[in-house]
């Protein structure tokens, strides 16, 4: 063992340099055997115990000066001493503790960061920006401010509900959309180590026993629709009206498409020649490629659009046109007609997603068209999975023809007239 070497105090200890040269220089403090500071070249001082343990040369670290002090090193030294007198090796002791800290560390996850690195891996297979904003925003002002803190091994049916409950009678559809995303990130959190057990979060044998089933709560609130018997008349004031959110307002109607669907249209989606828009699966609402059939009005809607920018439905600056500018127009048309256009069902003025409602109905009250074929016209999903399986067309031409009757109904030129299939044969 190595001797007993004189004892520094610890002013003498401060006053040690580095003598010059390219290696460590190490000196010997005493009051412990085998205990010295080391110090770099570059100035760094660091305190190390020499040591044999089974026979075997050891250094052991035992912190950084002046971190560690004179006094500090001197007793740690003086453990590591009396755990080798013991037959514990100090270092493996250390190594296994450090192991064990960095797997309670991972193990102990809270909610907030669970939840990041969900999001992170899982948010790019959203096929919008707004979808990805939607998870994000509603777990990080519901959840992340009750639960965000909490180790996820830790949270319980108690804790999701005190996320829920205070939302699930006013706000039934975001809290329960709140619910399978939070179960989502739990789900990602047992798949990874972090917690065991039942997921809290789960609605089906248990939060289905608790809260009240979301269709109880509250009927799904549908968009305000123009009223079958207005239609005509509100779309010749609409063709009266000129600029490009009119445009696209017209071009939804026609189509039944959605606004974003419209004002992300490209002009690579279109083959006027062929009279057909194909909506790309990233663009899509149910992630599946979309065929559009065009009526002749459809088609010079956008043989007259300018080409300013990749979009047909284009900004003044060139970007994708805003949902705001097509709502808008449509509030601007309300405003202009005494009592506005009014949903028959609920009195409140008609907008432009309503507009789907409004051929939706048309289809039912007005023709004899199979329910499928309009609920495809609306990138509807349709029948089961085994259905959707054995189904090899999208009925484009047939829906081609539906969609050239309702721009007859919507001109004023089909009346009250039912459309009879018998008479497309």
């Amino acid at each position: 063992m190595p001797r007993l070497a004189k004892e520094l105090t610890p002013l003498e200890v401060k006053r040690l340099e580095h003598p010059g040269g390219k290696n460590n220089k190490v000196f010997s403090v005493g009051g412990v055997k085998g205990l010295v500071l080391q110090i770099t070249p570059s100035g760094a001082r660091s305190w190390i115990l020499r040591t044999n343990i089974a026979g075997k040369r050891r250094h052991i670290g035992l912190g950084g000066y002046p971190t560690v002090s004179l006094a500090q090193a001197r007793e740690r030294a003086r453990e590591a001493l009396d755990m080798i007198w013991r037959g514990v090796d100090p270092i493996a002791e250390r190594n296994a503790a450090l192991t064990q800290l960095k797997t309670a560390q991972q193990r102990g996850l809270t909610f907030k960061d669970a939840m990041e690195r969900f999001l992170a891996a899982k948010l790019t297979e959203f096929r919008n920006e707004k979808h990805r904003k939607q998870w994000s925003s509603s777990l990080d002002r519901y959840a992340v401010p009750v639960i965000g803190h909490q180790l996820v091994e830790d949270i319980g049916v108690a804790d999701v509900l005190r996320v829920l409950e205070p939302i699930w009678q006013t706000k039934t559809e975001t809290a329960s959309r709140l619910r399978g995303r939070i179960e989502a990130v739990l789900a990602w959190a047992t798949v990874s180590g972090h917690r065991e057990g039942d997921n809290p979060a789960r609605w089906k044998g248990n939060l289905d026993a608790i809260l009240p089933k979301p269709g109880k709560v509250a009927k799904v609130k549908h968009y305000p629709a123009v009223a079958l018997a207005d239609a005509a008349d509100w779309f010749r004031d609409l063709q009266a009206r000129t600029g490009t959110a009119t445009r696209a307002l017209e071009f939804m109607a026609l189509t039944a498409a959605r606004s974003g669907e419209v004002r992300g249209a490209t002009w690579d989606e279109f083959d006027l020649d062929a009279g057909l828009w194909t909506i790309p699966a990233d663009r899509m609402k149910a992630g599946k490629e979309h065929r559009v059939p065009l009526t002749a009005e459809g088609v010079e809607i956008i043989n007259n659009m300018p080409r300013i920018s990749e979009y047909v439905f284009a900004a003044p600056r060139g970007g994708q046109l805003s949902d705001m500018a097509i709502s808008a127009c449509m509030r601007r048309i309300n405003e202009a007609r005494a009592g506005g256009y009014l949903d028959p069902r609920d009195g409140r003025p008609a907008v432009p997603h309503g507009l789907r409602s409004t051929f939706r109905d048309w289809t039912a009250e007005r023709t004899e068209y199979p329910r499928d074929m309009a609920e495809i016209a609306l990138a509807h999903t349709v029948g089961s999975e085994v259905e959707r399986t054995y189904r090899r067309t999208d009925m484009l031409e047939k829906r081609r023809q539906m969609m050239a009757a309702w721009q007859r109904f919507l001109r004023g030129e089909e009346g009250d007239t039912v459309v009879k299939l018998a008479s497309l044969a």
